[in-house]
C-alpha cells in the first residue's frame, strides 16, 4: 500500500469517525428533547391562577385641562399553582394599572419567586403614576367615570417563568395577567380629584402562558 492509499485511508476513518460523533450526537439530543415533551404531556402543566384580591385608591386626580393623571394604588394579588407535581419560578413580574388602554402608571417589579406545587404567593405592592399625559379624550371618560361613580381599571402583569418538574428546570415562557378591577368612587372628591378607600374585589384574572 503506497503512503498516498494510507493518508487517503486515514482521512476516510476521521470522516467516518465525525459523523457517527454527530449521528450520536443528535440521537441524544433527540431523546433528551422527546424525554422532556414525554414528561409535559404525562404531567400536563397548568398556568398559574391569579386572582385580584383588593384595591386601596389613595389617589386619581386628572389635571385642567384633562392632560395629565396622577395615580396612587395599593392591589393585594394572589398566585395559586395548582399543580401536584410542577413548581413555578416566577423570574420577573412587573405589574402596572391601565385605564381604557393607556397605561397610567410606571410598572412595579415584584419580588423573584419559587412556588411549589399547590403553593399560594400574595404581593400587595404600590403602583402610582405622577403627572402621566393621557390622551385628550380620556380627560371626559374619567369626568363621565367620577360621574357614574365607577371607574374601570386593568391591571396587568408582564413576566417570565420557568417551570420544574423534579431536577429538570424549563427554559423561559412569557406570562400575561389581566385584572380588571371595578372601584366605586367612595370618598372625597373635589373636582378632578378622587380619593377612595379599600375595595375587596375578589376578582379572577385572565391568565396568559
Amino acid at each position: 500500500m503506497t503512503e498516498k492509499d494510507c493518508s487517503h485511508h486515514i482521512d476516510d476513518e476521521r470522516h467516518n469517525l465525525q459523523r457517527r460523533l454527530i449521528t450520536a450526537l443528535i440521537a441524544f439530543v433527540t431523546l433528551i428533547l422527546f424525554t422532556i415533551l414525554l414528561i409535559f404531556l404525562i404531567l400536563r402543566p397548568t398556568k398559574p391562577h391569579f386572582i385580584l384580591q383588593d384595591a386601596t385608591v389613595y389617589a386619581f386626580n386628572t389635571s385642567t385641562p384633562f392632560n395629565f393623571l396622577t395615580t396612587n394604588i395599593q392591589i393585594t394579588i394572589a398566585s395559586r399553582n395548582p399543580n401536584d407535581k410542577i413548581g413555578i419560578y416566577y423570574d420577573k413580574l412587573d405589574v402596572y394599572a391601565t385605564y381604557r388602554g393607556q397605561q397610567v402608571t410606571l410598572p412595579t417589579l415584584l419580588p423573584q419567586t419559587y412556588q411549589g406545587h399547590k403553593d399560594v404567593s400574595i404581593w400587595s405592592p404600590f403602583v402610582y403614576g405622577n403627572n402621566v399625559p393621557i390622551a385628550p379624550y380620556l380627560g371626559n371618560e374619567i369626568s363621565q367615570d367620577i360621574l357614574f361613580g365607577t371607574i374601570l381599571l386593568n391591571v396587568r402583569i408582564d413576566g417570565r417563568v420557568r417551570w420544574k418538574v423534579g431536577s429538570f428546570i424549563s427554559s423561559k415562557y412569557h406570562l400575561y395577567v389581566n385584572c380588571p378591577a371595578y372601584v366605586g368612587i367612595g370618598g372625597k372628591f373635589l373636582g378632578n380629584s378622587v380619593v377612595v378607600g379599600k375595595y375587596q374585589l375578589v376578582q379572577n384574572c385572565h391568565v396568559d402562558v
